[in-house]
C-alpha cells in the first residue's frame, strides 16, 4: 500500500503555499500557487528563505468561497493508539488560511456573506470525531480489507478508500486529480474510535470500537431522515468492534441508518413533530437501492426496527414492515421490537427477550476471524442493521448488547475466557466495555443531534438510574433549544463542507439574505410584552380585585393567543437551512 507522508512544514510567501514532507529521507515539497491555485511538486531548495514556517500535521484540503479559495490544514492531533502497529490519530485543531492577501475586494454583504460561510466551515471542524491514519485505511472493515485484489493493495490511500466514510472527500477533490500529489493527502474518517489495552486471566489483548459516519445524506436529527433518490440513508454509521490477541484478530460489524424511504420530521416548534410519510414519492426504487448495496456490501440483513408501536411512530413501523414483505427478498428478514413499551417502568432486563430472539441468526452471521498465520478462519455473512426514530439511543443499546455477545464468542476463540467464564463477570474489563459503549453512544450523538445520547446511564451500569433520567431531560431541552433555533445553521455548515453546495467567487447572490416573514419579529414581541404586563399586573394590583382580574384576564389572554398563533405558524419560527433546499415530504 502507498503510504502517505507523517509530518509537514507550511511555508508561506505572498505569492505560493509550500509544503515541505519532513519525514525522514524525504524531500518533496507541494507548491500550491496562491494566484492561479495550482499545485506542483518542487523540492526544499524552491523554498525562499523570506517564507514565514510552522510545523502542521496534515492537510485537511482546499475549498472556495467568496473571498476565492482556502487552505484547510490540522494543525494539532492526538494519538488514539496503535491499530495492528499503525498509528491512529484524531485531529484536535484545524486553521483555515485565505490565498487571497485581503478581502477589500469585497463588498459589504459580500464580507458578511463570507465571513458566514467560514463560521460554518470552522462549526463543522469543531464538532469532534475526526480521525485519520497515514499508512492504514481506516476507511475499510478488517473483512473487506482481507478480500481484496493485489491491485487494490497497491493503490494510494486516497484511492482505495470507501468514498460512503470520506469526510474531506470534497476538500480533496483538486488533489483527487493529481495522482503525484497523493502522499501529501489522506482521507479523513469521521465517527468515533477509542483502542483499550486489556487483560482478563492475565492475558493482554487489544479491543477496539470504530464507528464511520456516513458522508452521504449526511446531516442534523429533523432536517435530514429517511433516504435519498440513491438509496443513501440518514445517520448511516458503520460500527465495527475489532480484538486482538496473540497476533489473532477478530471483527464484528453492526449498521445503523434512518428508516429507509421518503419521510420527514421538519421542526416545528413541537416537542416531538409529527413524522410525515410521503405520498407524493415512489419508495420503491429508494429502498430497493438501499437494501440492494446493504446486501452487495455486508450480505444477509437484519432489521431491527425499534421504534413505538403506537402513537406518532406507529406509521412508520408499518410502512417498514410492509416495504420488507413486499420486498420479497429472503436475505433480508424484519423484526420490529417497540423498545419503550418493552422496557417501560426500568424493566431493561427485558432488553435480553430481543438478544435471545436473535441469537440463532446472530450465531449463523457469525463475525470475521484471522489466525496468528494470517489465514482467515470465519467470514462474517451478514449483519444487524438497527434502527429508531433518530438511530441514537435506543439504537446505540441494542448495538452494544449484540457485540458483547459476539465478543464473547470472539474470546473464547481466541483463548483469552476460559469455557464457562462470562464477559459480566470481569468486573474491570466490563467497566471499560460499559463506558466505550456508552462514549461511542454521545458522539454519534452529538454529531448528529447535537447533544450527548440519552440512556447512556444504562449502557455505562446496567441499569436506569434516577441521576440517568434526569440527565436525559436535560438533554432533551438542550436537544429541543439546539433543533429548533440553530440546527438550520449546522445543516447549511455540513452542505458546504461536503460540497453539496458549492459558493461561487464573489457571487453577489448566495440565499443567506432571505428576508424573514413579518410574523417571526412581530408576534414573539407581542407575546413578551402581553406576557410581562399580565406579571406586572399580577405584582401590582389596581384598586378593586375586579379591576386587577380584567387586566390579568386580557394581557394573559393576549399572551396564550399570541402564542398559539406562533405554535400553530411554528415552521415560519424555527432556524432552517438556507443553503439547500431539503426535500419537502408532506
Amino acid at each position: 500500500m502507498a503510504t502517505t507522508y507523517n509530518t509537514f512544514n507550511l511555508h508561506t510567501t505572498p505569492e505560493k503555499f509550500y509544503i515541505e514532507a519532513c519525514d525522514d529521507g524525504v524531500g518533496d515539497v507541494l507548491a500550491i500557487d496562491r494566484v492561479s491555485t495550482e499545485m506542483t511538486l518542487t523540492v526544499r531548495k524552491d523554498v525562499p528563505p523570506s517564507a514565514v514556517t510552522r510545523p502542521i500535521c496534515g492537510i485537511m484540503g482546499t475549498i472556495r468561497l467568496v473571498a476565492g479559495m482556502y487552505l484547510i490544514v490540522i494543525t494539532k492531533k492526538k494519538k488514539v493508539g496503535d491499530l495492528f502497529g499503525h498509528a491512529v490519530w484524531k485531529a484536535a485543531d484545524f486553521d483555515i488560511i485565505s490565498y487571497k492577501k485581503t478581502v477589500l475586494h469585497l463588498t459589504d454583504n459580500q464580507m458578511q456573506d463570507n465571513k458566514a460561510f467560514l463560521s460554518m466551515i470552522n462549526s463543522v471542524l469543531n464538532t469532534d470525531g475526526f480521525f485519520f491514519a497515514t499508512d492504514y485505511d481506516l476507511t475499510h472493515t478488517l473483512q473487506r480489507l482481507a478480500n481484496t485484489s493485489p491491485e487494490f493493495q497497491e493503490m494510494t490511500l486516497l484511492e482505495r478508500a470507501d468514498q460512503r466514510f470520506v469526510w474531506n472527500g470534497h476538500l480533496l477533490r483538486e488533489f483527487m486529480a493529481q495522482p503525484e500529489l497523493h502522499k501529501f493527502v489522506y482521507p479523513v474518517i469521521h465517527g468515533f474510535i477509542t483502542m483499550k489495552s486489556c487483560c482478563i486471566n492475565g492475558k493482554i489483548f487489544d479491543w477496539i470500537i470504530i464507528s464511520r459516519r456516513s458522508c452521504f445524506r449526511a446531516g442534523v436529527r429533523y432536517y435530514v431522515r429517511g433516504i435519498d433518490s440513491e438509496g443513501h440513508a440518514a445517520n448511516f454509521v458503520e460500527t465495527e468492534q475489532i480484538v486482538q490477541y496473540n497476533g489473532g484478530k477478530a471483527s464484528f460489524v453492526q449498521t445503523r441508518g434512518s428508516i429507509p424511504f421518503y419521510w420527514s420530521q421538519r421542526p416545528n416548534l413541537k416537542y416531538k413533530p409529527k413524522p410525515l410519510i410521503s405520498k407524493s414519492i415512489n419508495h420503491t426504487d429508494g429502498f430497493q437501492r438501499h437494501f440492494d448495496s446493504q446486501l452487495i456490501t455486508y450480505g444477509k440483513q437484519v432489521i431491527l426496527n425499534l421504534v413505538n408501536q403506537k402513537g406518532s411512530e406507529k406509521p412508520l413501523e408499518q410502512a417498514f414492515a410492509k416495504m420488507v414483505g413486499n420486498l420479497g427478498n429472503g436475505m433480508i428478514k424484519y423484526i420490529a421490537f417497540d423498545f419503550h413499551k418493552e422496557c417501560s417502568r426500568m424493566r431493561w432486563h427485558r432488553l435480553q427477550i430481543l438478544v435471545d430472539m436473535v441469537a440463532e441468526m446472530q450465531d449463523e452471521f457469525g463475525y470475521f476471524l484471522v489466525d496468528s498465520d494470517g489465514s482467515v478462519q470465519i467470514q462474517q455473512d451478514g449483519t444487524f442493521r438497527s434502527n429508531c426514530m433518530d438511530c441514537l439511543d435506543r439504537t446505540n443499546v441494542i448495538q452494544s448488547l449484540l457485540a458483547r455477545r459476539s465478543l464473547q464468542s470472539q474470546l473464547e476463540r481466541l483463548g483469552v475466557l476460559h469455557m464457562g467464564q462470562r464477559i459480566e463477570e470481569q468486573a474491570d474489563f466490563e467497566k471499560i466495555y460499559k463506558n466505550a459503549w456508552a462514549d461511542n453512544a454521545n458522539a454519534c450523538a452529538k454529531q448528529y443531534a447535537g447533544t450527548g445520547a440519552l440512556k447512556t446511564d444504562f449502557t455505562r451500569t446496567g441499569k436506569r438510574t434516577q441521576w440517568g433520567l434526569l440527565m436525559d431531560g436535560w438533554n432533551s431541552m438542550i436537544r429541543y433549544y439546539k433543533n429548533n433555533f440553530s440546527d438550520g445553521f449546522r445543516q447549511d455548515s455540513i452542505d458546504l463542507f461536503l460540497g453539496n453546495y458549492a459558493v461561487e467567487e464573489a457571487d453577489i447572490n448566495t440565499p443567506l439574505h432571505e428576508p424573514k416573514d413579518w410574523k417571526f419579529l412581530t408576534l414573539p414581541i407581542i407575546m413578551v410584552v402581553a406576557f410581562s404586563m399580565c406579571i406586572i399586573c399580577l405584582l401590582m394590583a389596581g384598586d378593586t380585585w375586579t379591576e386587577t382580574l380584567a387586566y390579568v384576564l386580557f394581557w394573559g389572554s393576549a399572551s396564550f393567543v399570541t402564542g398559539g398563533v406562533i405554535l400553530f405558524n411554528g415552521r415560519d419560527f424555527v432556524d432552517a437551512p438556507k443553503l439547500v433546499q431539503k426535500e419537502k415530504m408532506d
